[in-house]
């Protein structure tokens, strides 16, 4: 029981207690008096004293305009191995797994039609290189020559066409991600024989907020990690910004290179790509000071008056770099707000600095 009320509980006694004799009015008016000079000097004894708290000025300083994206790493370049028509599989040099570098023999298949072209080609070369020696000396018409250098030509093309398609070369260095066929087997044109996927380097997309546009370019550096390796960073930088908007999300993408040499990204790895936009020059408070509102995502600060009373202020925060916040509206430069001690104040508290 606090002191007003055990005040006001011996006035009612003694009101009682005198109730039954003596001159009523003079006992009633002494009680009345008493209590209400007691009452008087509660409010001070009640007074909540200032809180105690330690404070900081809001100071502007360079920011680096950072944002992270999620995104999946990609081959740089991805070939699938098949000849142009059906034929038998004769041989496979490779497996999923293996690293091979431009121009590696991947698979032999049926070489008979290419034999057999190899041979006219050969009789067709005689007969051309002979026929060019009569020619040089008159023995035959330019148009006839013309005509059998032309059929020379086809026959060369037709060979290294069918060369090309029947010894299977990988056209790029990378790992083998796919085989789908075994030796012998008849190659059916419904899938590749191989899938060659190049790895040094590699690209991820990011879609970006067309907000900041104008501030990506190519060549700018990025940061990239992945849960592959934890605590790694990974140096990238923009190789490519399409030229058109996603009209739905109202983003636009960046394809982003990484070198990758010693090739620990891979095709599918899920990445975190940070991109930086540049400095801005932004108010930086200690995180501490930063109020969240119950019930709500509203962020405050307590900003102190010349009067040693606190008011309530919303802010909207940036980054979190480390242990301060970057505020990027609702506080100014040279304002003194609370650090420490806030957890008892509400809006217009007279405090007390330390």
């Amino acid at each position: 029981m606090n002191s007003k009320s055990i005040w006001i509980l011996a006035a009612v006694s003694f009101l009682a207690s005198v109730s039954c004799g003596g001159p009523k009015e003079t006992k009633v008016d002494a009680v009345l008096d008493s209590a209400a000079s007691s009452l008087e000097i509660v409010p001070e004894a009640l007074e909540v004293p200032p809180a105690n708290v330690e404070v900081a000025k809001v100071s502007f300083r360079k920011v680096s305009d950072e944002n992270t994206y999620s995104s999946s790493v990609l081959p740089y370049a991805t070939n699938n191995i098949a000849p142009q028509s059906a034929s038998r599989i004769r041989k496979i040099n490779v497996e999923v797994g293996d690293y091979v570098w431009k121009g590696k023999v991947l698979a032999e298949m049926d070489r008979l039609q290419l034999e057999q072209t190899r041979l006219q080609l050969q009789n067709d070369s005689v007969e051309y290189f002979r026929l060019k020696s009569l020619v040089d000396e008159g023995g035959i018409a330019q148009s006839d020559f013309d005509a059998i250098e032309l059929a020379y030509s086809v026959r060369k093309t037709t060979y290294q066409n069918l060369l090309e398609n029947t010894v299977l070369k990988s056209p790029i260095t990378g790992f083998v991600t796919a085989r789908n066929y075994d030796v012998n087997d008849l190659y059916s044109m419904q899938m590749p024989l191989f899938t060659i996927q190049q790895v040094v380097p590699v690209k991820l997309l990011v879609g970006i907020s067309e907000s900041q546009y104008t501030k990506v370019k190519e060549g700018d550096p990025v940061s990239i990690s992945v849960d592959a390796f934890p605590g790694r960073t990974f140096s990238g930088k923009v190789g490519r910004v399409y030229p058109t908007v996603n009209s739905a999300t109202h983003t636009f993408n960046t394809e982003v290179i990484v070198a990758n040499k010693d090739k620990a990204l891979r095709p599918g790895m899920y990445a975190r790509v940070t991109v930086n936009f540049g400095d801005t020059k932004s108010a930086v408070v200690p995180d501490q000071a930063v109020v969240k509102l119950e019930g709500t995502g509203q962020r405050f600060v307590y900003v102190l008056n010349d009067d040693d009373t606190v008011t309530l202020k919303p802010v909207t925060i940036g980054r979190h770099v480390g242990s301060e916040y970057q505020i990027l509206d609702g506080i100014s430069e040279g304002e003194t707000i609370v650090v420490k001690g806030h957890a008892a104040l509400k809006d217009g508290s007279r405090v007390n600095v330390l």
